[in-house]
């Protein structure tokens, strides 16, 4: 009986112990007393207690409007967000923060916590990729107006890469279609168009195989009186691959459809067994050594 009282008196106790607390923020909150709650904001963040922290300094935001104090308010309400992972909030606070102290101590910091919000905002590969051309271009931005920012700027050329990559994925990807729904032409032109865009883009290994490919099964596809002429352009596309990818995954099988081409064209009556292997043999050549490649790998300390 005692116990069960004990245990109810300690229950009541830190029930209203809470509630204490509770009120003592909420009266903290609704105060004009901007020194009480400037220090306790601070205290919050400190103990990284984010969502009160931010809480108090949007509160107060108002109250230090036009004085010292604005900036480091303004930039802490943004921070404190961002640290409490609320970052569709905290890249509006930290945009209006650019906005309107762009000389302050905090701009440079200001700026790439807003570049990490929107990065964290920028959809895979796959989705639209209109947040990922805007972050793209506030990144590039950051790194002409903060060059010596070596902490930031190696972050910054990290998130670039990804981003540039998801954008020459999707470009890849897109043309590739094409080619899966087995329009061999409009694969071609395609395909070339995404070097044209981007000359250096990440797949460009990639594109120029398929480029080839699409002009192979084009030309196998035409009427007799067309396959010559259209062999004559994967010629072109097969010769152009193995001048840049002379050791490709892909090489092995480009050399199969080559020949191929030339016995169809009546410059080869060799007999191999490559030329009856289909393309998923091919693959699945490429799939063992890529395993077998990344076995052998030296892990990296």
């Amino acid at each position: 009986m005692k116990m069960r009282f004990r245990t109810i008196v300690l229950t009541a106790a830190a029930l209203a112990a809470l509630v204490s607390c509770k009120s003592e923020f909420d009266a903290l909150l609704s105060s004009n007393d901007v020194d009480a709650k400037y220090k306790a904001a601070m205290e919050y963040f400190n103990n990284k207690k984010y969502l009160k922290a931010g809480q108090l300094f949007e509160s107060m935001a108002v109250l230090t409007n036009g004085t010292a104090r604005d900036d480091t308010v303004q930039y802490y309400w943004g921070l404190s967000n961002y640290r409490y992972k609320d970052y569709y909030t905290a890249e509006s606070n930290l945009a209006k923060f650019i906005n309107n102290y762009p000389r302050s101590p905090f701009a440079s910091d200001a700026r790439f916590l807003r570049l990490d919000c929107l990065y964290r905002a920028t959809y895979r590969w796959e989705l639209d990729q209109t947040p990922t051309r805007s972050c793209l271009a506030n990144i590039m931005e950051y790194m002409r107006e903060f060059p010596y920012e070596t902490e930031h700027i190696e972050a910054c050329k990290r998130m670039r890469a990804d981003l540039e990559d998801r954008l020459d994925r999707k470009a890849f990807e897109n043309a590739r279609l094409y080619y899966k729904m087995e329009d061999y032409p409009a694969a071609r032109v395609a395909l070339r168009n995404v070097l044209k865009d981007n000359a250096e883009n990440a797949y460009r290994e990639d594109v120029l195989y398929y480029t080839a490919m699409s002009s192979y099964h084009y030309a196998r596809l035409s009427t007799p009186a067309k396959q010559k002429e259209r062999y004559l352009t994967f010629v072109d596309d097969y010769l152009n691959f193995i001048g840049e990818y002379g050791e490709s995954k892909y090489r092995r099988e480009l050399d199969a459809m080559y020949r191929r081409c030339q016995r169809a064209l009546g410059r080869y009556d060799g007999i191999d067994e490559e030329l009856e292997l289909k393309a998923s043999d091919f693959e699945k050549e490429r799939k063992a050594l890529e395993k077998e490649s990344k076995k052998n790998e030296t892990p990296s300390k």
